[in-house]
């Protein structure tokens, strides 16, 4: 019997409809509407992409958005100014700074900048302190493991007490799913082992696994075999292995593999996120959710 399907972009439907009448009520009760600006430097198409599809969702949610696109050759110091004029715009409750930016700027004094409590993407170092400690003391959760959390949660699986292996160790991806995972609370209090391509007998660490969160950046690195069966497995990776033509619009488009073997696994697994259209609708989600929190958290409400 072939696994249920984890679908991400109707889980990620669900999430924005409760945003919206959120958002709506914050306006309506509060007065208050959330505000999030997007940094462009520079104008790399897939960045482009990215910051484009975040605007869209914002405004309709109902935000008040800005992007504000910069020049490829901004100085380091005239970024960090524009971020600090952001810092302190009380309308504004989320700064993103879309990443990667041009090598003459260092990445860590830009993420750094931003004020903790307006880092809707969770990157600064104060929230990566808080997630650590758990609890209130986390304000925002990062919006990829945020979003795994909430599909694994969605989709019924019980995490208190399971067995949890998670594949890589990026600072965006492993190492926070799986605090958040160990965490005492809802959608957690499992039990974690953080596994990687370096990790002897690495098959058998994912067999024993009841939810199975691949993030190593390998197509097709989980083969069936690995899997327990009737599991819960969510394949974070998205690996550009080619091109074809679309045979809706005619255009090239890449040819997308997830790091699970997805054809041959969901005759093994209970449930299984598909690539595309698992995890990754899932983190825009996400990154507004943070946003309606820091608005909320702005204005002292709970």
């Amino acid at each position: 019997m072939s696994a249920r399907i984890i679908s991400g972009t109707e889980i990620a439907a669900q999430i924005r409809e409760e945003l919206k009448k959120e958002v709506a009520e914050l306006k309506e009760k509060h007065g208050i509407v959330p505000g999030l600006i997007t940094i462009l430097v520079g104008k790399n198409p897939a960045s482009v992409s990215y910051v484009t599809g975040k605007q869209k969702t914002a405004h309709e949610l109902g935000f008040y958005s800005l992007q504000d696109d910069q020049p490829e050759n901004i100085s380091e110091a005239d970024l960090l100014k524009l971020i600090d004029k952001y810092n302190n715009d009380p309308k504004i409750h989320g700064i993103l700074v879309q990443l990667p930016i041009p090598k003459h700027i260092d990445e860590k004094k830009v993420l750094n900048a931003i004020n903790p409590d307006k880092d809707v993407d969770a990157f600064h170092p104060v929230n990566v302190g808080r997630l650590m400690i758990g609890g209130d003391e986390a304000k925002f959760l990062p919006c990829t493991p945020a979003g795994i959390q909430e599909l694994i949660m969605r989709s019924g699986f019980e995490t208190s007490g399971a067995e949890v292996v998670v594949v890589g160790r990026s600072n965006i991806v492993g190492k926070p799913i799986a605090n958040m995972l160990l965490q005492k609370g809802k959608g957690a209090n499992a039990t974690v082992t953080v596994v990687h391509t370096g990790t002897k007998n690495l098959e058998a660490h994912c067999k024993r696994a009841d939810i199975l969160i691949v993030a190593a950046g390998v197509p097709h690195l989980v083969k069936p075999e690995w899997i327990k069966p009737g599991a819960c497995v969510i394949d974070v990776g998205v690996n550009r292995v080619g091109e074809k033509i679309s045979e809706k619009t005619g255009k090239t488009v890449p040819i997308l593999r997830g790091d699970v073997d997805f054809d041959a696994a969901k005759e093994i697994a209970g449930a299984i996120t598909p690539v595309p259209g698992g995890v990754g609708p899932m983190t825009i989600t996400m990154l507004m959710k943070n946003t309606v929190t820091s608005a909320k958290m702005a204005a002292g409400i709970k």
